[in-house]
């Protein structure tokens, strides 16, 4: 349909053939392709209403009366368009629908809001949902609607993105709250993990417990309390507050409510960025995490210095664990910048003074993608200072949903989509496994497969130096150079052992300043120039040959030195070897120049063989981790384990085959420059 042409004849149109009962009703599992329908038809067909927050509010106000109609039992539902009716009967009913609404969710909306859209384009609106029952939908679609219709600006801006279901789910069934439990979300947004946490009490026939949600957010809060109230439960209390705030501050209700040590259960998704800090002295001083610590022969002490801002998440963590009591369990999402940075040592000083470490899941990168790139894992701790003795870890590299949020379905050998036995879909998703063996371990149950990375334990004495990142302990990677170990054909060394006994060297390169780009045509190496064992450097980034004797003694580079991507996300380990053509260039910092120091003790051809070999690749990725905005591999490099061949035959027919391969390639590009200079 032409929606800008959207006229009566059209309306006439969409009427069902005849009415539409409550029984016949179509289950819908993913509405978001619907909301942005029906987004999209707003913003291009009703005067008035193009903001994203103004069609927000008026769709969330018609999907409450989708819900409220569902709810009523009614045999022939009032949200539909009827044959025997006309636009203006068709707005009063709709208009009397929505005072019904009003007055069942008093506390939600005010007494003078209403539908700001009518006749044809309501009837459009009516038409795209009329026939699917929201109730039975098994997503959160309230989350859905808002996640589709604000737009990434307003949720970008306010570090607010939305937990996929799957992993909202994980979190609960690992904590399993139960009768009696006091549950709270300190950062509960439209009330997801809240109305889930509900619904899996109500499925547990589990009674007394209590559910609390905060959010800053007015709209968000509100949107939260409607939520929980259509589950049809009345054990739950949501305020509008800043969570972060002196709980003094907070208003009385709420101050009668939720208190600190008082909760068994925080599950959480707080906001996180550095774009958006928490600042002013009087929120800082009352958290440790909001002070300064420092490092005092490997441990880290508070300092009592109050900081000028500091990220949310990190107050989050602080604040949730004042909230939980004694033997109290948190799940809470966070950037995996927390998880393994250098810098943030003290605030794992901090969890471990209050809490025991159960677990962490790392997440796929896709996890809150196309929101945003942010990589995340969930944290689970206890509140117990008597540390576990292992800590469960895992990492899932399926999330269900691709970086464009289009569902994955697992694939046969010749690709097409596996099936249920009641023919649907499989969609291709680590987490309940995950689940599956989190709760296992939980249990004292073995896990399967224990060098599997998808649930593994590792134990208090292999944690190094606070890093708390799955990747980094993956199991296959050991279990594989075990096995490598094991033919006797390969001597494991690491790069730091190569270093101890000068066979290498590794130094990195330097950074020139922009206003040096383009003054010449000497080629300034970025880690965007490593390209299929290649440097092609960018022209316009070229530099004078006074900046080049800048830096051409101390980066000194030598034919066979290799050049590897230190620093920058998804590039990390990209490697290039020096030609006769690449010895006048200048590297830039994130990239460092990896030199065999001695010949006869490793082939340099060899070497860079290695370094692109698949199991040193899954090393390079498990140490790489997420440091203020960039990835870094950082001195972790050292770490690496390579499998030297014993072989010297194997060594030199490898060596040999990859200095032909880099020597064509060679040849290649002067024919190609040759070319460009040759022509007119």
């Amino acid at each position: 349909m032409n929606q800008k042409n959207f006229n009566l004849f059209e309306y006439q149109s969409l009427k069902p053939k005849k009415v539409i009962r409550r029984k016949e009703l179509k289950p819908i599992n993913n509405l978001k392709e619907i909301f942005r329908d029906i987004r999209d038809y707003f913003a291009g067909n009703v005067t008035g209403i193009t903001r994203d927050e103004k069609i927000a509010q008026n769709i969330m106000r018609l999907l409450f009366c989708k819900i409220y109609d569902e709810q009523n039992n009614k045999d022939i539902l009032e949200f539909s368009n009827r044959l025997d009716e006309d636009l203006k009967k068709f707005n009063a009913r709709f208009s009397l629908l929505f005072d019904n609404v009003k007055k069942t969710y008093s506390e939600i909306f005010e007494k003078n809001e209403k539908i700001e859209v009518e006749g044809k384009n309501l009837s459009y609106v009516v038409s795209k949902l009329e026939k699917y029952s929201i109730l039975d939908a098994d997503r959160d679609v309230i989350a859905d609607a808002f996640e589709e219709l604000i737009g990434r600006a307003f949720r970008g801006g306010e570090g607010q993105f939305f937990t996929p279901r799957n992993v909202v789910q994980m979190m609960i069934e690992v904590l399993k709250p139960s009768s009696n439990d006091k549950i709270i979300d300190p950062a509960c947004g439209s009330g997801g993990f809240l109305a889930y946490t509900l619904k899996y009490l109500i499925k547990k026939r589990s009674k007394n417990f209590s559910i609390n949600g905060l959010d800053k957010d007015d709209f968000l809060s509100k949107i939260a309390k409607t939520y929980l109230s259509l589950i049809g439960n009345k054990q739950y209390d949501i305020f509008c507050e800043n969570s972060l705030e002196t709980p003094i501050k907070w208003k009385k209700e709420t101050q009668k409510i939720i208190s600190p040590n008082s909760y068994d259960i925080v599950l959480t998704n707080p906001p996180f960025g550095a774009k958006i800090p928490v600042v002013g002295e009087h929120l800082l001083k009352q958290y440790k995490l909001g002070q300064f610590w420092k490092n005092e022969s490997d441990k880290w002490i508070n300092t009592k210095k109050i900081r000028d801002k500091q990220s949310p998440q990190v107050l989050f963590i602080e604040r949730c664990i004042q909230l939980l009591k004694d033997k109290g369990r948190m799940a809470i999402v966070l950037p995996d910048g927390v998880f393994g940075n250098p810098s943030d040592k003290y605030i794992w000083e901090y969890i471990k003074s209050q809490c025991s470490i159960i677990g962490v899941v790392s997440l796929a990168q896709e996890t809150f993608q196309p929101s945003t790139h942010t990589k995340t894992s969930v944290l689970f701790v206890e509140k117990n200072k008597i540390q576990k003795n292992s800590i469960f870890m895992s990492i899932a590299e399926k999330i269900g949903h691709n970086k464009n949020g289009k569902p994955l379905y697992k694939m046969n050998k010749i690709g097409e989509p596996i099936k249920d036995k009641k023919g649907n879909k499989i969609i291709e998703d680590d987490i309940p496994l995950i689940t599956t063996r989190f709760k296992d371990h939980l249990t004292n149950k073995s896990i399967s497969k224990s060098h599997d990375h998808l649930g593994f334990k590792i134990s208090k004495k292999q944690i190094k130096n606070d890093i708390f990142i799955p990747e980094y302990y993956n199991p296959e990677i050991e279990y594989e150079l075990k096995k490598l170990k094991n033919t006797k054909k390969f001597d494991l060394i690491s790069v730091e052992e190569l270093l101890k006994r000068k066979i290498i060297s590794i130094t990195r390169g330097n950074e020139i300043g922009s206003q040096n780009y383009g003054t010449g045509n000497i080629p300034f190496v970025r880690t965007s120039d490593l390209v299929n064992w290649e440097i092609k450097f960018d022209p316009i980034k070229a530099i004078s040959e006074e900046v080049y004797n800048q830096f051409k003694v101390s980066q000194n580079i030598k034919l066979n030195d290799i050049l590897f991507v230190n620093d920058g996300t998804f590039l990390i380990g990209r490697s290039a070897m020096v030609t006769e053509q690449d010895i006048k260039i200048v590297i830039q910092s994130h990239v460092k120049k990896l030199r065999i120091e001695d010949y006869k003790k490793l082939n340099p051809f060899y070497f860079f063989y290695l370094l692109n070999s698949k199991i040193v690749r899954k090393q390079i990725l498990s140490k790489t981790f997420v440091q203020a905005t960039i990835s870094t591999i950082g001195n972790r490099i050292k770490e690496v384990v390579l499998p030297i061949v014993r072989n010297k035959k194997e060594i030199t027919r490898i060596s040999n085959e990859i200095k032909k391969i880099i020597n064509e390639k060679s040849k290649l590009r002067k024919r190609t420059v040759k070319i460009i200079e040759d022509s007119v």
